[in-house]
């Protein structure tokens, strides 16, 4: 029996979660989740079906007044544009099994596009007369300012794995066991920027040490190869003599594992991340998406070529590119500092 892969299992779990929320919601949704199948992610769909949870909840409270999987077409049908305004202020503070969420502006954009998707939808395939949410405005956005880890601050983040001063003698004991696959993991994300996503999926036959080269499963399942330095190859090839002596299953071909000797994840590397970053920039926030932004800072301030950043970081839009360079601004604005002069120097 073939052995299912990373990607194939989470696609798994995601269909589970997605068959969890609608078995809660009116049957029509079904076609809707059925008609975008084909054009989207199975995690964009969990998404849809947290977000359409919540809107038929609303509904149910506050608007239709009845049992959410009882909502009808002629229900949806009826609603008014202040309906989905109001779904929008609702969700700046909501009650979800006794515990309150908070909704930032891009929460509450994130929730639009999911209902707008949904009527419009609903709308083209004659199920509604109209689609009113298609009239309400997205939330204004604000420029959230990019997160990343200067140069000294990443030297010091790197110290932090080979020596974490601040640690407890447990943690170090802790530490000293997982020292060169933790290595591995922040060299890789500071050398190549690729996503936690990508990295937890990696295989050991996903690299070719002789082309210092890799292969990652980008979003939407498409595949490219990276190429990695000196310093991610020193790093890989200490974490694989050290990945040689684990008693793993015969059949496990996860590039990095966890002390159970599984694969890897998520939360396990955000949160190796995580304290390695505090000892290197205690005051900032750093994920492994904040160490991406790093890497794109860093290459773009090396290249000066947007496009080859976009590239390495499998964005479609280089306008998502941009953010990850913003620190350049700052450069500049310092770099002209003293061109204007206030005093003439000939007077």
């Amino acid at each position: 029996m073939k052995t299912l892969s990373y990607y194939e299992t989470r696609d798994l779990k995601n269909i589970e979660k997605i068959g969890s929320y609608l078995s809660t919601l009116p049957e029509f949704c079904y076609d809707y989740f059925t008609g975008i199948e084909n054009n989207t992610s199975t995690l964009t769909r969990v998404n849809y079906a947290m977000d359409l949870c919540v809107f038929f909840e609303y509904l149910e409270k506050f608007v239709i007044k009845k049992p959410k999987d009882q909502i009808t077409l002629a229900d949806l049908d009826g609603l008014q544009a202040r309906n989905i305004e109001s779904f929008l202020s609702y969700l700046s503070y909501y009650q979800n099994d006794d515990k309150m969420i908070k909704n930032s502006e891009r929460g509450k954009a994130r929730k639009l596009a999911s209902v707008r998707s949904f009527f419009k939808y609903l709308f083209n395939h004659d199920m509604l007369s109209s689609n009113v949410a298609s009239k309400i405005q997205t939330p204004k956005l604000h420029t959230k300012e990019i997160i990343r880890l200067e140069k000294d601050e990443v030297s010091r983040m790197l110290d932090a794995v080979v020596d974490p001063t601040t640690f407890s003698e447990r943690q170090k004991k802790y530490n000293k066991n997982t020292f060169e696959r933790d290595n591995a993991i922040v060299t890789l994300f500071l050398g190549t920027g690729i996503r936690i996503s990508e990295l937890v999926g990696l295989n050991v036959e996903d690299f070719d040490f002789s082309q210092n080269a890799f292969k990652v499963t980008r979003k939407g399942g498409n595949q490219a190869i990276l190429y990695y330095s000196r310093e991610v190859y020193d790093a890989m090839q200490l974490w694989l003599k050290k990945r040689e002596t684990l008693d793993l299953d015969p059949n496990e071909n996860a590039m990095f594992v966890s002390l159970q000797n599984r694969r890897i994840c998520t939360r396990a590397v955000e949160n190796l991340v995580k304290k390695f970053a505090k000892e290197g920039s205690p005051l900032k926030k750093i994920s492994p998406h904040k160490l991406r932004s790093t890497f794109g800072t860093n290459l773009y301030r090396e290249t000066k070529d947007i496009y080859i950043v976009a590239d390495v970081l499998g964005h479609k839009d280089v306008n998502t590119t941009k953010k990850h360079y913003a620190a350049i601004n700052e450069d500049m604005r310092k770099s002209v500092a003293n061109v204007v002069k206030i005093y003439d120097d000939n007077r």
